[in-house]
């Protein structure tokens, strides 16, 4: 049984009341710093956790770190990010479980490499007008009420206006998933009471007014966001997947080979100055544009039909240019 008048354990209990006085972001920043430093490090002791906290900007009095305060931030960690952080008892080496699952391009990885930026930036705040993101125009207000709209299940009324129509429309959503692609946030969703229809895409910064109702639906447990995009680049989803073959030259090739375009990347021939990709997913109009802006560096070499479709747009582009 513990003895809680050691003086151990009373200057554990003092920190922690001081450590109430800490603010709600200090507190977030200090979890943010405590996953990238554990996420980086693959495996780390508390000792080496704790020797970094020694040198972080966000410990305020240069002490070391309670243990007792280490366990909590990390239970707290683990609640508010859903990462699971545990101790291997063999050699009391903390590690993020699954952490290689991360790289599959999931939410947790997506949210653990903001983790990263925001910790670098925390750690470095003489350098933040220094350090440039893009700029995403959908994210706010919107998301959050999409989010939570998915959450209850309740469906979502939304003003819309799309560039091909003059006029805003209304409709009543049932939201499937949300994507990012692009520095736009689209929203996957079916028009309520509608069975028939299939789901439709609605972009968020094209969105006036979201509305949550009361009006409760269910997904249909077939659908799954990730095989849904599976085959696809971008936001087009029509037509079947097929196989398609990109000869790429020059500099580029190696902008594929370090940032593949899709899950499905392949580079099944290599030349001193050229290769051949293939890919299999739908051809859609998101993938046509990409590879017309490789320029002269990227060239179609199956399917024949979609070869004679980017033809076809490089050749309106030269009687544009040229032509004339």
């Amino acid at each position: 049984m513990r003895n809680y008048f050691e003086p151990k354990i009373i200057f554990e209990r003092m920190e922690e009341r001081k450590n109430r006085k800490v603010t709600t972001a200090q507190l977030v920043n200090r979890y943010i710093w405590l996953v990238d430093i554990i996420y980086r490090k693959k495996r780390v002791t508390f000792d080496e956790i704790n020797e970094k906290w020694q040198d972080s900007p966000l410990n305020d009095d240069g002490k070391e770190l309670p243990k007792r305060t280490f366990q909590r931030y990390l239970k707290e960690t683990e609640e508010l990010f859903c990462v699971n952080i545990e101790c291997d008892r063999r050699d009391n080496k903390y590690s993020i479980e699954n952490s290689d699952d991360f790289k599959k391009g999931d939410v947790r990885n997506w949210l653990l490499n903001s983790i990263a930026a925001s910790n670098l930036i925390n750690n470095n705040p003489e350098l933040k007008y220094r350090i440039v993101f893009e700029h995403i125009p959908s994210e706010h207000p919107h998301l959050a009420t999409i989010v939570e709209s998915m959450r209850d299940e309740l469906t979502l009324k939304i003003t819309y206006q799309s560039y091909k129509s003059k006029e805003p429309r209304d409709f009543e959503l049932e939201p499937y998933c949300v994507k990012l692609f692009k520095q736009r946030w689209y929203l996957l969703a079916a028009k309520s009471n509608n069975t028939e229809e299939a789901p439709h895409f609605y972009a968020l910064d094209r969105i006036t007014n979201t509305r949550i109702t009361e009006k409760t639906f269910k997904m249909s447990k077939s659908f799954n966001p990730k095989d849904f995009f599976e085959n696809v680049y971008g936001i087009t989803v029509k037509n079947k997947p097929c196989k398609v073959k990109l000869k790429v030259n020059g500099n580029q090739r190696k902008y594929l080979q370090s940032l593949p375009l899709h899950r499905s990347q392949k580079e099944e021939v290599i030349n001193e100055n050229e290769s051949i990709f293939s890919y299999y997913l739908i051809p859609t109009f998101e993938f046509k544009q990409e590879i017309l802006s490789m320029g002269d560096a990227g060239e179609v070499l199956s399917p024949d039909w979609f070869r004679k479709e980017v033809a076809e747009i490089i050749e309106k582009m030269w009687e544009r240019y040229v032509a004339k």
